[in-house]
């Protein structure tokens, strides 16, 4: 370690200790710059390299890092990471067989080196950021804390989270997204969580995992790393509930349930954008004020306690923590407009999250109004989700819906399908912009709240920040 950072220093030789999995060599064993080598930061972009840095090369379907090995150098680059040896690069080629490979190799080193730092790894279908910005908020009061940034939830951008591990860290808040079988596999063998927990299974990534059950198999690859000293967190008011738990016994006897059991709410009452709920955990109980809109948020403060008791935290400290935690933009951020609330939650989105969001809408005063972009990665189900979302959405009381995308017609017409929703469906953006913006200053007089929800590629929130 460097005394002054805290920040954990690579060399030549360590390099090669942690990237023994994927055959790393030196290039040139008999090159003097080796000793050169002396840093904390290894780095897979080079907008952000600096002098000192290393740089790993990744490759991808329509990008090859290794074309950039040079100018990471002139960059101030002291040594590469690469799977093939780049000619006239003046600088330590370290060469593995996969550098995806390495950068895991490389995380999981660097994980084994901060044995004293508690990770909690969270997953489920929705509910991860939220819930990781939660335990943030607790665990930063109480010691320095690393938290996913952003979405690096994948199986690149967890170990690049990882490799941002300091001395100081005490504890660290990981998110484990998936797309496919086998990366929370591979993604948690890298964490070696002492608290692993799943939020729920939704029908996020429906079309990658073949249905529910695939979601439930993939997402339950997080409980296969832990062993008995380690703590398996199970949504018990899930329909999978049963089936984690299982997975979980079968590797961990320390399980805790949030939603029915071990970690329950009483006195609930969901205001317009917060929430008020006593936390049960044994014969102990603390009130809770939530700075956050809706009942899933609730549900998710459960999940967070069971993490933070799991490693020792107090109800109190809880408390302090819940009561601190700000949404993120794009996760239920309001803003007022005259009478109207317009409610950014356009981070991502999936049938769950939408219906949850649907519900703050329906807990506030005046004209409830949905502008929805569609759902990605549903697969062959796209049609009939979106049909039976709309459904969903009129049956709760959701009076116009402003559809936008492929699938939008198939929502407008579940929602028709049950009452006289005053849905439009839209296949151009700005069309939809001058409708909604027409609707507004119609309704100016009258308070409406409108939720602006859709998958990332439809990026909704070019409406919310063009209609404020």
């Amino acid at each position: 370690m460097t005394k002054d950072t805290g920040l954990y220093t690579w060399q030549a030789d360590n390099l090669i200790t942690a990237t023994q999995p994927v055959n790393g060599h030196w290039l040139d064993k008999s090159l003097p710059s080796l000793a050169n080598i002396n840093t904390a930061r290894i780095s897979t972009d080079t907008r952000t390299i600096s002098d000192g840095d290393i740089f790993l090369a990744l490759s991808g379907d329509n990008f090859d890092g290794h074309n950039y090995a040079q100018m990471a150098v002139e960059k101030g680059a002291v040594a590469v990471i690469v799977e093939r040896e780049i000619k006239g690069v003046n600088a330590p080629q370290l060469l593995v067989s996969d550098s995806r490979l390495a950068l895991g190799a490389l995380a999981g080193f660097r994980r084994r080196q901060h044995k004293d730092v508690t990770i909690i790894a969270i997953t489920g279908s929705s509910g991860k950021t939220t819930v990781k910005e939660m335990l943030g908020s607790i665990f930063s009061n109480i010691a320095p804390t690393l938290v996913t940034r952003g979405n690096l939830n994948n199986d690149l951008g967890v170990p690049m989270m990882l490799l941002e591990m300091s001395d100081e860290h005490k504890f660290a808040i990981l998110e484990l997204g998936a797309n496919h079988i086998g990366e929370i596999a591979y993604t948690a063998n890298i964490v070696q969580p002492d608290v692993a927990a799943i939020l729920n299974i939704g029908t996020a990534h429906l079309g990658e995992f073949g249905g529910c059950e695939g979601i439930c198999k993939a997402k339950s690859e997080i409980y296969q790393v832990l062993d008995n000293t380690q703590t398996a967190v199970v949504p018990e008011l899930d329909e999978f509930a049963d089936k984690l738990r299982a997975v979980a016994a079968d590797h961990t006897h320390q399980i805790i349930g949030f939603g029915k059991t071990d970690v329950t709410i009483s006195d609930v009452q969901i205001c317009p954008l917060s929430s008020q709920f006593t936390l049960n955990v044994g014969d102990a109980c603390q009130p809770i004020t939530l700075p956050l809109a809706g009942e899933h948020n609730v549900t998710n403060a459960m999940a967070v306690t069971a993490c933070a008791i799991a490693v020792g935290i107090s109800l109190e400290q809880i408390a302090l923590g819940l009561a601190q935690v700000k949404p993120p933009r794009g996760r239920l951020y309001s803003h007022t407009v005259g009478k109207h609330l317009l409610i950014d939650d356009t981070y991502n989105a999936n049938p769950n999250s939408i219906k949850a969001g649907a519900s703050v809408v329906m807990a506030q005063a005046g004209k409830k109004i949905l502008v929805l972009g569609d759902i990605g990665e549903l697969g062959d189900a796209a049609k009939d989700e979106h049909y039976k979302l709309g459904e969903d959405l009129a049956n709760m009381g959701i009076e116009h819906i402003f559809a936008l995308g492929e699938f939008a017609q198939n929502t407008v017409d579940g929602a028709n399908n049950i009452a006289d929703v005053q849905a439009v469906a839209y296949t151009d953006k700005s069309q939809l912009l001058a409708d909604l913006q027409a609707f507004v200053i119609k309704n100016k007089d009258e308070a409406c709240t409108i939720l602006f929800k859709g998958s990332r590629f439809m990026k909704m929130e070019t409406l919310f920040e063009a209609l404020i």
